[in-house]
């Protein structure tokens, strides 16, 4: 509109879409609920998740591969691991529609990046809302900048005032406690561990 441009092409509705949820952990839940009052149909996998705890938040509980044919969005949702990290390849980008999103809001290297920039360029896939990348800041020569069927937004999903002043003042209540020789938020091996699952 600031270039004096208007309705340059059709807009989706969300109604009656697949939303493909890759992770069905705390974020991943609460996506699952704005996918229903959008009335999209939700589907969800992830490496703990089971049909019971997907129907309890509204998803169906689908294959690795079923969760790449049938999604009309797909939105990534899990901490980037050995496990996780290039998860998604051209492999699963091309079991994708033709007309499907991907939305990654997670962390960068979950998606092998050249592989989704080639499906960006030559199919199979229509486009891609990124927030997170391989390398950050993202470099001002990435091929993701001349792509018009990509959104990107710079690392800001965390970035809100309150969850950085939540950031701030916990950083300072575990230095009080750990100075008067009562750490709290301890992480030792036990806790790592499942993390890293």
């Amino acid at each position: 509109m600031r270039e004096g441009r208007w309705q340059t092409r059709l807009a989706e509705g969300l109604g009656g879409c697949t939303l493909g949820i890759l992770g069905m952990g705390r974020i991943g839940t609460i996506v699952a609920g704005f996918g229903n009052a959008f009335e999209m149909d939700v589907i969800a996998w992830g490496p703990t998740l089971d049909a019971e705890r997907a129907n309890e938040n509204g998803a169906e509980y689908v294959t690795w591969e079923g969760l790449f044919e049938r999604s009309d969005i797909l939105t990534i949702h899990v901490p980037l691991t050995d496990l996780s990290r290039g998860w998604i390849t051209s492999r699963e980008l091309s079991m994708m529609q033709p007309t499907a999103f991907l939305v990654n809001t997670s962390r960068g290297p979950i998606v092998e990046e050249q592989a989704l920039v080639d499906a960006l360029t030559d199919g199979p896939i229509a486009g891609a809302a990124l927030d997170v990348y391989d390398r950050e800041p993202l470099p001002a020569d990435h091929p993701y900048l001349a792509m018009d069927n990509v959104l990107l937004t710079p690392h800001l999903g965390y970035n809100t005032a309150s969850t950085l002043r939540h950031f701030y003042v916990a950083s300072v209540e575990n230095i009080k406690a750990w100075m008067a020789g009562s750490p709290i938020n301890v992480l030792n091996e036990e806790v790592l561990d499942r993390r890293r699952v």
